[in-house]
């Protein structure tokens, strides 16, 4: 649904998105993670065909966003950070408006506003100003304008940013029920736990690049190594006769502790349990050592952050 290849943006002497090459799927969440001034808004202003590439190329909805910037256009949702309501205007109003936009006839700007103010919950605050909404409302009424003209893509610049948690937590349920329409769904994101969440797979730009692309549990394996598993221990036991698997390595152990690096957790965690259990373990649970994206996400800005330092000292 949306494809890059070495796509890029210069302005003056000054490369704002440097080869971001991407791949996403109908029906997929992706993030993209980076600092202010990464580039990511200025990628997803190309997508949106408002910008156009100084080099590189993209489909979206499989029309290139040079050639057929008009079908772009018609093929994607926005949401932006600072969303533009017209806050004297009821809500019904407001898309009846960007229906107008569209060039939907009356009966299609009705029958779509009705079913997009019902599928949000605004239906009884249709008619109440824009001003009267709350944040959560105000930015769930600018997903329903993003989706007046039921577009393929959705792309979202920061859809909780300076949101209270409940309102936050309103939104990213939305997200997450759109996902189920097959509907392809872009998001940049500095929320981590946000990101973590919703995405089925996440790209990390900093200065204008692609550092790394993936699921999260790809970007953890790639980032963080082998998964870690815990073995908590009633007492002191001593493990002499254990017959650790292939692919396990048991990396410390304390009194009630013991933490192992696992290669292939499906295949050898059945054989490691029965091992524990045949020397008679005082074993009281067993789990995975949680790692986060947010472990990921500052790892690799740290390592980027030092290269371009060691670059700059070079020079």
């Amino acid at each position: 649904m949306i494809e890059t290849h070495d796509l890029s943006k210069q302005f003056r002497d000054f490369w704002a998105v440097d080869g971001v090459t991407l791949s996403v799927q109908p029906g997929q969440i992706l993030a993209l993670l980076g600092q202010n001034g990464a580039g990511k808004t200025t990628t997803v202003r190309m997508l949106t065909a408002l910008l156009s590439p100084t080099r590189g190329s993209a489909r979206v909805a499989g029309y290139d966003v040079v050639s057929d910037a008009r079908h772009v256009r018609a093929s994607v949702g926005v949401l932006t950070e600072q969303h533009g309501l017209y806050l004297r205007m009821t809500g019904l109003e407001y898309l009846d408006f960007f229906g107008r936009v569209y060039r939907q006839d009356s009966h299609m700007r009705r029958e779509r506003s009705d079913y997009l103010l019902e599928y949000f919950g605004l239906a009884a605050a249709a008619k109440q100003s824009i001003a009267e909404y709350s944040k959560g409302m105000r930015q769930k009424l600018a997903l329903a304008r993003a989706l007046m003209h039921e577009p393929p893509v959705l792309l979202l610049d920061e859809p909780t940013s300076a949101m209270d948690p409940e309102s936050a937590r309103l939104v990213r349920d939305e997200i997450a029920r759109l996902r189920s329409t097959q509907r392809t769904i872009v998001i940049c994101t500095h929320n981590l736990a946000e990101a973590e969440a919703l995405a089925d797979s996440i790209a990390i730009i900093y200065q204008g690049r692609v550092l790394l692309t993936g699921t999260l549990d790809e970007l953890k394996q790639q980032v963080l190594g082998k998964a870690e598993y815990e073995a908590r221990l009633a007492g002191p036991w001593e493990p002499d006769g254990l017959k650790i698997p292939a692919g396990v390595n048991l990396v410390s152990q304390t009194d009630s502790l013991m933490r192992f690096q696992i290669e292939e957790p499906e295949a050898a965690n059945p054989h490691l349990l029965r091992a524990l259990a045949a020397q008679h373990a005082p074993l009281v649970a067993f789990q995975e050592v949680p790692r986060s994206l947010e472990q990921v996400y500052l790892k690799v800005m740290a390592e980027a952050q030092a290269a371009r330092s060691e670059v700059r000292r070079a020079g």
